[in-house]
Parts: structure tokens; sequence; C-alpha cells
């Protein structure tokens, strides 16, 4: 009696083939968003942890943005986006956007992000 054979079918193969694909056509357009983000908020994080204890004015905080800004190279918020309270000599940092990320055709993701200091 011949052994029964084991293995994955080309029907399998496509198919799996389809869902690497896909997520990673998925990872490849999220992946540089989540990045910024991420640059953005250390930006947000690190200003007020610059300005905690002095009580930096809202100037300095969008100065400060600016030059990070321009090291760091992103695009998505402007220091005149950034909303900015005081909460005794403690800055508060808030930076709210959407970003919009086509995948193909007419589809694609809305995400908003919140970057925002402790």
């Amino acid at each position: 009696m011949r052994a029964r054979q084991r293995g994955i079918t080309l029907l399998g193969l496509i198919m799996g083939s389809f869902v690497l694909v896909f997520v990673a056509l998925l990872v490849m357009r999220l992946l540089p968003s989540y990045i910024e983000y991420f640059t953005i908020k250390k930006a947000v994080v690190s200003i007020s942890n610059e300005m905690r204890g002095r009580g930096g004015s809202a100037n300095e905080v969008r100065r400060a943005f600016n030059s990070r800004q321009a090291i760091d190279d992103f695009t998505a918020v402007k220091a005149s986006d950034l909303e900015i309270t005081k909460q005794g000599n403690d800055v508060q940092i808030v930076a709210a956007y959407r970003k919009e990320i086509p995948l193909f055709a007419n589809i694609g993701f809305y995400i908003d992000f919140v970057a925002e200091s402790n």
C-alpha cells in the first residue's frame, strides 16, 4: 500500500501567499505613520520634561517643537497645532492629528493619533 502523502496543496499555497502579501502590504503602509507618531510623541514628552519646573511659555514650547521637527523630520503636526496648557509650573502638551493612509484603489485607513505629555 502506498503511504498517504502529506503537504500543502497548490490552492493552499496560493491562499497562504495571498494572505501573506496582504499583511505585508498593510505593514508597509502603516509602519511609517506609526514611526512618525512615536517620533512626535518622543518630541512632545521631552519638550514637556525640559519645561518642567521652570514653566516655559507657549512660544518657547513652539520654538522647541519647531527645532525638534527640523531635526527629526516629521510633517504631520506643526507647532501651531499643539494644545499647550500650564498646570502650576508644569507644561502639558497635546498633539492630536488624523492620518489618511491609502491602500489601493479607493480603500484606505483613517487613523487618529494623540500624542500627549504626562
